[in-house]
C-alpha cells in the first residue's frame, strides 16, 4: 500500500501495548492494517491487503467487503441532504462510505472471530486514504476481559462511550487515524508518539462528557476539587451528578445562587458537608443543594452518576453502585477492586497445592486485612519464608516464627516493608525491603511497591504469592491470575 506501512503497523501495536496495560494487562492488545482498494468499483484479488501478510486472517476473508458495505445502506431512499456548496455534499458522501466500511469490516471480523471461536472484541477506525487504498486500522481485545467490566445500558457510540475502555479504544482509534495521514505526507514524522498517560487523560474527558450530559469541564474540575485541602484536611465527600428537580433526588437544602463548578474552593469547602448518604448536588455546571438518592427498592430511583472524593488527588466515578473509573493525579484508570476470595483461592491452589481448604480460609482472612490498610503495604506468602527471613536479615525485622493474626497484622503493616509468611500462616518478618533482577515485566507507571514486589516474584527460589496494596487503591495479586 505504501512504503511505510510495516512501520507503521509496529509502532501503533507499541502504542496499543502502553495504552492498554495501564489499563488491564490481560486485554492482550493486537493491532493490524486491513487495505481496500479506493476505487468502489474495484474488486480484483489485489483490491484487498492485510498488513502482516503472515497475519491469521487473509485478503480472500474481507473480498466481499465492499458489498457488505453497499447493503448496509437503508432500504428506499434515503433522507436528502442539502448542502449550500457541493464540497461538502462530497465530503458527507466521502464520510457516509467510509461509515458504512468501517461498520461492515466490523461485522466481517465479528464473523471470522464466531467461526473460528476467537475470544476477541473488534474495533475499527474510520478508513484513511493512502496510496490508493483506504486503510482500516484494526484493534483486536480480549473479549473476557473487556466485557468482565461494567458499562452503561443503552445505545453507545463515538460521543457517548459506555465506559471508561471504550473511550479508550476511541482515543486510539483516533490517535492511529490522525496518525496515519501524517505519515503519508511526512515520511519523517514520528507516528503514534502521544504519552499513554495523555491518551488516557483525555479517554477520562470523553467519557465524562457521557456523565456530565455533553457539559464540558467535569473532569477538569473533580481534578481541581481533589487537588485542594480544607483546613488541612483532605477532601473527602460526594457529589451526585443529577439535573434539578429529578424525581430520584431528594433535596435537604437548595442554594439560593448556585457555586460554578470551576470555582474549586467553595465547591471543596462545601464539600465538607456531605456525609453518610447525603451529597453536594450538581448538574455538571453548577452546585446547587445537598440531598441524596432514594433508595433502589423506590419506584422513583434512576441510577445517577456519583463522583466520590476519597483523598488528596483521588477521586471515583461510579453508576448504579459501579466504580467505572478511578482518577489519581490527574489519571484515570480501571477500577481493580478489592481481591476477590474466589480468585485468591484459585491463585493459592495454583501455587500451594497442599494447602487444605482451613488454611486457605485463614489466609485470605489476613489478606483482606491486609487489603484495608490504606497507606498501602505488602503480604508475602512464601514457602521459603524461614530462609528468606535469614537471607535479608539486613534489610528486613527478624521476629521469633510466630502465628500470624489478622490484629497484629494491622500493627505490622503501618511501617513500610512487607510481612513475610509462610503458607501456614507464620510470620518470619516484617519491614522486609524485596530485591530482585530488573524484568521486561515491570511497569513505570506504577509504584515501587509494585515493581519491587514483581521483581521479587519473579526472582523467587520458592513458590510464592504476593498481595501487594498500592496507596492508590490498586490491589494486585502476583504472579498475577491467569483469565
Amino acid at each position: 500500500m505504501w512504503e511505510n506501512q510495516s512501520l507503521f503497523r509496529v509502532s501503533a501495536q507499541l502504542s496499543a501495548d502502553g495504552i492498554f496495560n495501564l489499563l488491564d494487562r490481560s486485554l492482550k492488545p493486537e493491532v493490524f492494517l486491513l487495505g481496500i482498494a479506493s476505487a468502489r468499483e474495484t474488486s480484483e484479488p489485489e483490491a484487498i491487503v492485510v498488513e502482516p501478510s503472515s497475519h491469521r486472517y487473509r485478503p480472500h476473508d474481507f473480498a466481499a467487503i465492499k458489498a457488505r458495505a453497499a447493503a448496509l445502506e437503508p432500504d428506499g431512499p434515503r433522507e436528502v441532504v442539502y448542502h449550500l456548496h457541493p464540497l461538502d455534499h462530497d465530503r458527507f458522501e466521502k464520510h457516509r462510505w467510509y461509515e458504512l466500511l468501517r461498520r461492515a469490516t466490523e461485522h466481517s471480523l465479528n464473523d471470522l472471530v464466531g467461526l473460528r471461536e476467537e475470544d476477541r472484541v473488534n474495533f475499527c477506525s474510520l478508513p484513511v486514504s493512502v496510496g490508493g487504498y483506504l486503510v482500516i486500522v484494526v484493534l483486536q481485545l480480549s473479549a473476557e476481559v473487556y466485557t468482565s467490566y461494567y458499562a452503561l445500558p443503552g445505545p453507545a457510540g463515538p460521543t457517548r462511550p459506555a465506559s471508561l475502555l471504550a473511550a479508550t479504544v476511541l482515543e486510539f482509534l483516533q490517535d492511529a487515524s490522525r496518525a496515519l495521514r501524517e505519515s503519508d505526507t511526512d515520511d519523517d514524522r514520528p507516528v503514534l508518539d502521544r504519552d499513554y498517560n495523555e491518551v488516557l487523560r483525555a479517554a477520562g474527558r470523553r467519557f465524562m462528557l457521557r456523565a456530565a450530559a455533553g457539559s464540558h469541564g467535569l473532569y477538569d474540575a473533580c481534578n481541581g476539587i481533589a487537588a485542594l485541602r480544607h483546613e488541612g484536611d483532605e477532601g473527602v465527600g460526594t457529589m451526585l451528578i443529577s439535573r434539578r428537580n429529578h424525581p430520584s433526588v431528594v433535596p435537604i437544602m437548595t442554594l439560593e445562587s448556585p457555586i460554578p463548578l470551576r470555582d474549586y474552593r467553595r465547591v471543596r469547602k462545601l464539600l465538607e458537608l456531605s456525609e453518610d448518604r447525603n451529597a453536594l448536588l450538581t448538574d455538571a455546571s453548577d452546585v446547587f443543594g445537598l440531598g441524596y438518592l432514594v433508595e433502589p427498592t423506590d419506584p422513583q430511583y434512576e441510577p445517577l452518576f456519583t463522583v466520590h472524593f476519597t483523598k488528596h488527588y483521588s477521586w471515583e466515578l461510579s453508576h448504579d453502585e459501579h466504580v467505572m473509573m478511578k482518577v489519581v493525579s490527574n489519571t484515570p484508570r480501571l477500577p481493580q477492586g478489592t481481591v476477590d476470595e474466589i480468585n485468591f483461592g484459585v491463585a493459592l491452589r495454583r501455587v500451594f497445592p497442599g494447602v487444605d481448604a482451613a488454611g486457605a480460609a485463614y489466609l485470605w482472612e489476613l489478606t483482606l486485612r491486609a487489603t484495608a490498610q490504606a497507606n498501602g503495604t505488602i503480604l508475602v506468602i512464601s514457602e521459603g519464608a524461614a530462609q528468606e527471613a535469614a537471607r535479608l536479615t539486613r534489610q528486613c525485622f527478624r521476629v521469633s516464627p510466630r502465628l500470624m493474626t489478622p490484629s497484629v497484622l494491622r500493627l505490622v503493616t503501618n511501617i513500610d516493608g512487607a510481612v513475610l509468611i509462610d503458607p501456614a500462616g507464620t510470620c518470619y518478618a516484617i519491614g522486609v525491603i524485596l530485591d530482585g533482577l530488573a524484568t521486561e515485566k515491570g511497569d513505570s507507571s506504577r509504584g515501587s511497591r509494585y515493581n519491587s514486589a514483581l521483581r521479587y516474584v519473579e526472582s523467587s527460589r520458592y513458590p510464592v504469592l504476593v498481595v501487594v496494596v498500592s496507596e492508590d487503591g490498586w490491589i494486585d495479586l502476583l504472579p498475577p491470575m491467569r483469565r
